[in-house]
């Protein structure tokens, strides 16, 4: 192919899956792998606004130069009162924790000073996740560790060596594991995307579904040593740069190979495709000219990716020419399905339990109608037990594994099956986990009770632990929390129609749970004479105390356990009971449930440790924080 007829598929491509790929090139750009004005914007605008608003001025005598001293630089800051995270982290390098302790304990004063006088939605003087954001923006548990480790060993320096380590293994694990391995990760996306029409964001984890992840890595860190001793040498560097640039590539194609094997691959390659390759990276210079007048928009927008887009047809010209010419290694480069779609007949083959499937559920598409239908379809529920409407049930479930694999099985995606490393597919007990189930009427009632027991389990256990003290937590008498029973329910019916996105349920979940529980604080105080059975104020990120980010997130995991493992788990059991055990079972539930809220209508459950809610706030006295 030609230069233009490359850019010409490379437009093709990436107008074909133009929103996937612009947020691949995102990323990289913001790993630091591809350069863009963009970023450098940021970067400087960034730098700027830290110059101008918060950079201090080191304070001197009359004719006397600044030290460059970085110790005394550090402690000029903290004596004119720019103080921050890095000053306390300074100290701690320096092997002052004790100078760190006390920066950190005046910084974590500021913050709770500023959450009493400031918005009351940015609270930060109780929870738990307002006590992580103290600790780490003050510094404090950094010096809690270091002060730790020095108490133990005896040694002054042994904390700062310890933590300086433990940053540079997580800043070279993090390169190692995620940057480094990027690059190969995105020149997958774009290979795939020049042959198939969808391009399955869970591609992103191919190296995993493969179990190459860390043999890619190693590879990638002898590529990176290879380009960074060449580059030492200026000219050397130039040109190993695009020697080996189709490093990468083959990784991506091939992850089994190591290091040396793909370098040398490279190497052969490009033997005498250097100059093409150069003039090919100068072709795109306007585009780079552009992008310096737009601030790096367009680069992000569009000529990054369509730039990948252009290499990634060049990688495939390189490949066929190799393979056409017999060089060495090109026939390790044999994952022909990258650049043709695999035959009906090829497909059938490897995914004829899909067809199989399919074909069953198009034979058998009975489902209930009238009102079971749309119980069933927009909220889950069964009215009854008969055998049409379980049927129907099982249907739904395959659908929705179906949906994962049909897409293959008729050519629009990879063929993972069809790989050289085939992608390991686990089987899912399905009487266990069958999460797309509908639920009778009889138990979501039982499911509504067993969460309210949960619930109140968890909030008397928590009490327990925190005061040492058993308290009936909750409004009612009995050993339930409606709010959590409820909430339960709602999940399992409002959000049926999206149980089939994990991503749209966790912040369905979220948003669900929000609502019921800033109504059910609302009701409780207009009903009870503004008494409140809970109280976040002070909390990180709160809405008029009656929720808060740090109880939506452990709603948001705990209903993601309970609607995909709970539940069926649940519902299980409840299905092997007899029916008329069942029913009269239910029955006395409710009849217990209706008694205890009609008596607490009248005598709500209150008291110490139950509705004693104060406002009050935090403060620091002599390093001890206490509640006023």
């Amino acid at each position: 192919m030609t230069r233009k007829e490359m850019k010409t598929r490379a437009r093709q491509t990436v107008k074909k899956h133009y929103m996937m790929l612009v947020m691949v090139s995102l990323i990289a750009v913001f790993l630091g792998l591809q350069n863009s004005n963009f970023d450098n914007f940021v970067r400087t605008y960034s730098a700027e606004d830290e110059d101008t608003d918060t950079a201090p001025e080191l304070v001197t005598e009359p004719g006397e130069e600044p030290s460059t001293d970085p110790e005394v630089r550090a402690d000029t800051r903290v004596a004119v009162g720019s103080r921050g995270l890095e000053d306390v982290l300074d100290q701690i390098m320096y092997g002052d924790p004790k100078k760190g302790k006390e920066l950190s304990e005046e910084l974590e004063r500021e913050r709770l000073e500023r959450s009493e006088n400031g918005s009351r939605i940015l609270g930060g003087s109780r929870g738990a996740l307002s006590k992580i954001v103290n600790g780490i923006t003050s510094g404090s548990l950094f010096v809690m560790f270091v002060s730790g480790i020095n108490s133990i060993s005896g040694s002054k320096n042994l904390g700062s060596l310890i933590l300086i380590v433990l940053a540079l293994v997580s800043v070279v694990g993090f390169y190692l594991l995620f940057v480094n391995t990027y690059t190969v990760i995105s020149a997958r996306m774009f290979l795939e995307s020049r042959r198939y029409e969808k391009l399955p964001i869970q591609r992103f984890v191919f190296l995993l579904r493969v179990k190459r992840w860390i043999k890619v890595s190693m590879a990638m860190l002898r590529y990176s040593i290879y380009e960074l001793l060449w580059t030492l040498t200026i000219i050397g560097g130039m040109i190993k740069h695009y020697s080996y640039s189709q490093v990468p590539y083959i990784l991506a194609e091939n992850p089994d190979l190591t290091g040396r094997e793909a370098i040398t691959l490279s190497r052969r390659m490009m033997k005498g495709h250097k100059w093409e390759c150069f003039l090919l990276d100068c072709s795109f210079i306007g585009w780079g000219i552009l992008g310096a007048f737009t601030l790096g928009l367009s680069e992000v927008l569009y000529s990054l990716p369509y730039q990948s887009a252009a290499f990634c047809e060049y990688y495939a010209e390189l490949r066929r020419q190799a393979k056409a010419a017999g060089i060495p290694g090109a026939e390790l480069l044999g994952d022909r399905y990258l650049y043709e779609k695999a035959s009906g007949d090829v497909l059938w083959e490897a995914y004829v339990d899909v067809l199989a499937w399919e074909e069953d559920m198009e034979a058998s598409k009975e489902r209930p109608g009238g009102i079971r239908k749309v119980l069933a379809d927009w909220f889950g529920i069964l009215l009854g037990s008969s055998e049409e409407e379980r049927a129907y049930e099982e249907r739904r479930e395959q659908q929705v594994r179906l949906g994962m694999l049909k897409d293959a099985a008729e050519g629009r995606v990879y063929p993972g099956r069809l790989s050289q490393f085939p992608e390991a597919m686990k089987q899912r007990r399905v009487d266990t986990f069958h999460y797309m189930r509908h639920y009778s009427i009889w138990s979501l009632v039982l499911l509504f009770f067993a969460f309210s027991f949960i619930g109140w389990c968890w909030e008397v256990s928590l009490h327990l632990v925190l005061d040492g003290v058993f308290v009936n937590r909750g409004a009612l008498h009995g050993p339930w929390l409606p709010i959590y029973g409820s909430g339960g329910v709602l999940l399992l019916t409002l959000l049926n129609k999206v149980r089939n996105s994990p991503v749209k349920e966790f912040f369905c979940i979220i948003f669900v749970c929000g609502m019921v529980e800033y109504w059910t604080s609302y009701y409780l105080e207009m009903v009870y004479d503004g008494k409140k059975w809970w109280d976040y104020s002070g909390y990180f990120l709160n809405l008029n105390g009656r929720i808060c980010a740090e109880g939506l997130l452990v709603f948001g995991i705990g209903g993601m356990i309970f609607v995909y493992i709970a539940a069926p788990l649940l519902d299980n059991r409840i299905r092997v009971i007899k029916k008329q055990v069942l029913v009269w079972s239910c029955l006395l539930l409710l009849g217990l449930y209706a008694a205890d809220t009609v008596y607490s209508a009248g005598h709500p459950n209150e008291g110490e440790g139950i509705t004693d809610y104060q406002q009050g706030y935090y403060e620091i006295q002599e390093g001890y924080v206490c509640w006023r």
